[in-house]
């Protein structure tokens, strides 16, 4: 029997910046670098240059803005991707997505809309205590 080849993109230990796993919930505005995988409900905003992992049974309500976004749970909100969005099954996507490459599944939900055209590159930058703060 041959082997079945998995499209997404690894989320290898080594470069995994952070995890917000299932049973975890967190509301409000989230920037990083590197791959964030989200197994558990995010709501708010969602800023990074680089990838993030919606993982199955995960729930996301948020406007999203980043380089690479691979989809397997549930999201609602607009998607600004950089580079690709993947939309795997059984995730169930409601919302509009504007990014150059788009993968999706058979059997996947998407209610919504989808343009293909380039997306500016996310102004990101760490958050800084000192941010807003004349020196």
């Amino acid at each position: 029997m041959a082997k079945k080849t998995d499209l997404t993109v690894p989320a290898q230990s080594d470069k995994l910046c952070g995890v917000l796993e299932k049973g975890c919930e967190f509301e409000g505005k989230l920037v990083f670098e590197g791959t964030l995988r989200i197994g558990g409900v995010f709501r708010g905003e969602i800023y990074t240059n680089d990838v993030l992992i919606i993982g199955e049974g995960a729930k996301v309500d948020a406007q999203i803005e980043a380089g690479t976004v691979i989809i397997n749970g549930e999201v609602a909100g607009d998607v600004s991707a950089r580079n690709r969005v993947e939309i795997h099954r059984p995730a169930i996507f409601r919302g509009n997505i504007t990014t150059p490459s788009l993968m999706v599944d058979e059997g996947v939900i998407f209610e919504g809309s989808s343009k293909m055209g380039t997306v500016k590159p996310s102004e990101v930058r760490p958050l800084r205590a000192s941010e807003g703060s004349s020196e």
